[in-house]
C-alpha cells in the first residue's frame, strides 16, 4: 500500500525577513554607498583613457587658490562654532535650569530657522546691512565677506546645536548639586565641577554638528560671501559653472574629510559617555531665583529677537514694494511669472518631493529598523544595515548630490533612467536625512520589551501581525515625527539637490538661489517666505494628525480610573 507523503513545510515564511532586510540593504547601497564610490572613481580616473590616475587630485591640490579656500572654510567654521555653541548652551540652560516664564514659546522661536532654507539668512543680512540696508552703518566695510557668512551660518546652525544641548541638559542628578551645595561650593564652582562635566559630550556633539554644517554649506556664502570664496562654494562653481567633474569630485572628497573627522570625534565621545542618571538618582529641582530668572529671560529675548529679526526682514522684503525707498506693502513679488527660477511650478515640485520623501523615507526607515530590532530572522544583517544607516551623518549633502550625478548619469547604469526625474530627488533626500530618522525609529523600537515578540511567537501569531497590531501603533508618535522631519528637511534643502534637478523638476529652494543670482532678490525672499510658511503649515498639520491618530491608537497610555 502506498502512503501519501506530507508536503514539506515551506521555507518562505522564514526567508521573508532575510529577503526584506536584504532589499533594504540593497536600497541603501544604491542610495548611499554607490554614489560615494562614484566620487572616488571620478577623482582617481583619467577622463581620457579611463585608467587609474592621480592627475586630477595632484592638479587640484596644486592649484594656487585651494589652500586659501580651505583656510577660509576652516576660519568660518571655527568662528561660527565659537559664536553659536556658547549661545546655544546659555539658551538651553535658560530653558532647562531656570524658572523663567514662556519657556515653550522661546523654545519654539529658537527652532524657527529649521523651517527656512540656508539662503534666507543671507538674503536677510543683505537687506539689513548691505549697500542699501537700513543698518549698513553697523558694518562700515560692508557685510559681504567673512562676517556676513559667519552671521548667516550662526542663524542656520543655532537650532541644531540647541536641540543637542537641550537633550544634554534635560537630565541631571539632583544629589550632585545638593552635595556641592553642602560642601560650600558657590555657583561658579558648581558649574565647573558638576554642570559642565555632565554636559561635555553634548557640547562636543553640538560643536561637531555646527562645524560640519558650516564647512559643507554653500548657500550662505553664495548669497553674502562676496569675494570671500570657501571650499563648498568652489565645488559648486566647478560642477555647475565649469562642468569640471574631476576637480569637483576631488573637492568633494576634501569636504568629506572634515565631516568624517567630526563624526569620528563625536562617535568616540559618545562611546566614553556614561549614564548621567542611575536607579538612585533624584531629579534636579530648579528653584526660583528672581535675578537669575530675569537675566535668563532677558538673554532668551535678545537671542530669539535676533532670530526673528532676520526672519522678519526676509518676510518684509517679500512684502515691501522697493526696499528701502518705497516701503508700501505689495504682493507683486509673489508673482513669479516675470522672473527666472521656476516660480510656482518649482514650489509645487518641492511640495511633491517633500511629500513623497516623507512617505517613502518613513516606510523604509521603519521597515529597516523593525527588521533588525524585532525580527530574529533578519538580525544577521543588523550590523551592515546600521553602518549604512549611520553613513549619511558623515556625508555632506553637497558631496552626496555630486555622487548622484556621477553614479546615476552613467549611460551603462541600469538606473540611468532615473536621472533628471522626481524619483532621483526623492531618493537623494531620503538618503541625505536617513540617519536622524533611523536613530529615532531605533530608539522608539528599543523601548518595547522583546517579550511582545516572544509571546506572539508562542501563540503562533505571525511576526507581521504583531508589527501591525502592536509595534506600529506603539511607535506611531515616533513615526509621525520621522515623517514631519523628512518633509520639512526636504522642503528647505539646497545642497543635496543642487546638482541633480532638471528644468522640469526645479525646486523652490533652488529657485531662491537662481532668483538671487539673477538679481531678483525680492522674489527670492518671497519664495523663501513661501518655504517657511509651507513648512510651518506642515508642522501644524502633522500636529493635528498626530493628535487625532494618537487618540485612537494610544488610549492604553492613559491611566485607568
Amino acid at each position: 500500500m502506498s502512503t501519501l507523503a506530507l508536503p514539506a513545510p515551506s521555507r518562505w515564511p522564514k526567508l521573508t525577513p532575510i529577503l526584506l532586510a536584504g532589499a533594504v540593504l540593497v536600497a541603501l547601497l544604491i542610495m548611499l554607498a554607490m554614489p560615494l564610490v562614484a566620487i572616488l572613481g571620478q577623482a582617481v580616473r583619467d577622463p581620457a583613457t579611463g585608467a587609474l590616475s592621480w592627475q586630477a587630485i595632484e592638479q587640484t591640490l596644486a592649484s594656487p587658490g585651494l589652500l586659501e579656500q580651505l583656510q577660509r572654510s576652516l576660519a568660518v567654521a571655527l568662528t561660527t562654532c565659537v559664536l553659536v555653541v556658547p549661545l546655544a548652551y546659555a539658551y538651553a540652560s535658560a530653558l532647562t535650569r531656570s524658572c523663567m516664564p514662556g519657556k515653550s514659546l522661546f523654545r519654539a522661536l529658537a527652532l524657527i530657522p529649521l523651517l527656512a532654507p540656508s539662503l534666507l539668512p543671507g538674503i536677510a543680512l543683505v537687506y539689513l546691512f548691505g549697500n542699501q540696508g537700513m543698518l549698513k552703518g553697523l558694518f562700515p566695510d560692508g557685510i559681504y565677506g567673512f562676517w556676513g557668512i559667519v552671521l548667516g551660518e550662526a542663524f542656520y546652525t543655532f537650532p541644531h546645536a540647541l536641540m543637542i544641548l537641550l537633550t544634554a541638559l534635560a537630565v541631571a542628578d539632583g544629589r550632585l548639586y545638593e552635595a556641592a551645595h553642602a560642601l560650600g561650593a558657590n555657583g561658579l564652582r558648581r558649574f565647573l565641577t558638576v554642570t559642565l562635566p555632565g554636559a561635555r559630550f553634548g557640547l562636543i556633539s553640538a560643536t561637531m554638528v555646527v562645524f560640519t554644517l558650516v564647512i559643507t554649506d554653500f548657500g550662505v556664502p553664495k548669497v553674502i560671501g562676496g569675494q570671500y570664496s570657501v571650499l563648498a562654494l568652489e565645488a559648486y562653481k566647478q560642477v555647475i559653472g565649469q562642468q569640471n567633474f574631476p576637480r569637483g569630485a576631488v573637492i568633494g572628497l576634501l569636504l568629506l574629510i572634515p565631516a568624517l573627522i567630526s563624526f569620528a570625534v563625536d562617535h568616540l565621545a559618545q562611546r566614553r559617555q556614561q549614564a548621567l542618571l542611575t536607579a538612585r538618582a533624584q531629579p534636579l529641582q530648579v528653584r526660583a531665583q528672581p535675578v537669575r530668572d530675569g537675566l535668563a529671560l532677558l538673554f532668551c529675548t535678545v537671542v530669539a529677537g535676533s532670530l526673528l529679526l532676520l526672519l522678519g526682514t526676509a518676510v518684509a522684503a517679500a512684502l515691501i514694494k522697493l526696499w528701502p525707498y518705497n516701503l508700501s506693502l505689495t504682493l507683486d513679488h509673489f508673482d513669479f511669472s516675470n522672473v527666472d527660477g521656476g516660480g510656482t511650478e518649482a514650489f509645487g515640485n518641492s511640495l511633491r518631493m517633500a511629500g513623497w520623501t516623507a512617505l517613502l523615507g518613513t516606510v523604509l526607515v521603519f521597515i529597516g529598523a523593525w527588521l533588525t530590532e524585532k525580527v530574529d530572522g533578519a538580525r544577521r544583517l543588523q550590523r551592515p544595515l546600521h553602518l549604512l544607516a549611520m553613513l549619511p551623518m558623515a556625508v555632506p549633502g553637497l558631496v552626496l548630490g555630486l555622487g548622484y550625478v556621477l553614479f546615476f548619469n552613467q549611460p551603462g547604469n541600469p538606473l540611468h533612467g532615473l536621472y533628471g526625474t522626481m524619483a532621483i530627488l526623492v531618493l537623494c533626500s531620503v538618503a541625505h536625512f536617513y540617519t536622524t530618522a533611523h536613530l529615532t525609529a531605533v530608539t522608539a523600537l528599543r523601548q518595547l520589551d522583546r517579550e511582545f515578540e516572544a509571546v506572539a511567537a508562542s501563540l503562533k501569531v505571525p511576526y507581521w501581525q504583531t508589527a501591525w497590531r502592536v509595534t506600529l501603533p506603539v511607535c506611531l508618535p515616533a513615526m509621525l515625527e520621522v515623517a514631519r522631519y523628512f518633509f520639512v528637511a526636504t522642503m528647505t534643502t539646497v545642497s543635496a539637490v543642487i546638482f541633480i534637478y532638471s528644468p522640469e523638476t526645479t525646486l523652490a529652494s533652488v529657485a531662491v538661489l537662481n532668483m538671487d543670482d539673477a538679481g531678483d532678490t525680492a522674489a527670492a525672499a518671497a519664495m523663501a517666505t513661501l518655504i517657511v510658511a509651507s513648512s510651518a503649515l506642515a508642522c501644524g498639520l502633522f500636529a493635528i494628525l498626530q493628535t487625532i491618530l494618537l487618540r485612537r491608537t494610544q488610549r492604553w497610555r492613559a491611566r485607568s480610573e
